[in-house]
């Protein structure tokens, strides 16, 4: 790991909406994810902050172009991916279905 690698991060929000925020939080990766950040609003390297919740840097650094991209609705965790079987359902098919 590189040490101390700082990363420039955006304040979306001050520190007093971001402490709202997670005390309001329900999901524990929501949480995780904010947490993350608020270290890093305290002058944590990425490593520093990914650290403090069990995370590589580079899932930091991910996090961080993230927040910095768009706040909270980008850090938020997106469970996009979609099983064969699940697009299929919602494209009105199923196995049978297929040639």
């Amino acid at each position: 790991m590189s040490g101390d690698r700082r990363k420039e991060i955006v304040r979306h929000l001050s520190e007093d909406d971001l402490n709202r925020l997670l005390s309001e939080a329900d999901d524990p990766k929501v949480v995780r994810r904010l947490t993350f950040v608020k270290n890093l609003y305290k002058g944590d390297s990425l490593e520093e902050a990914a650290d403090r919740v069990g995370k590589s840097e580079s899932t930091g650094s991910r996090w961080a172009r993230r927040w910095n991209e768009g706040g909270l609705g980008q850090l938020t965790p997106n469970f996009g991916r979609t099983s064969p079987e699940a697009r299929r359902r919602r494209a009105g098919t199923t196995l049978g279905d297929a040639p």
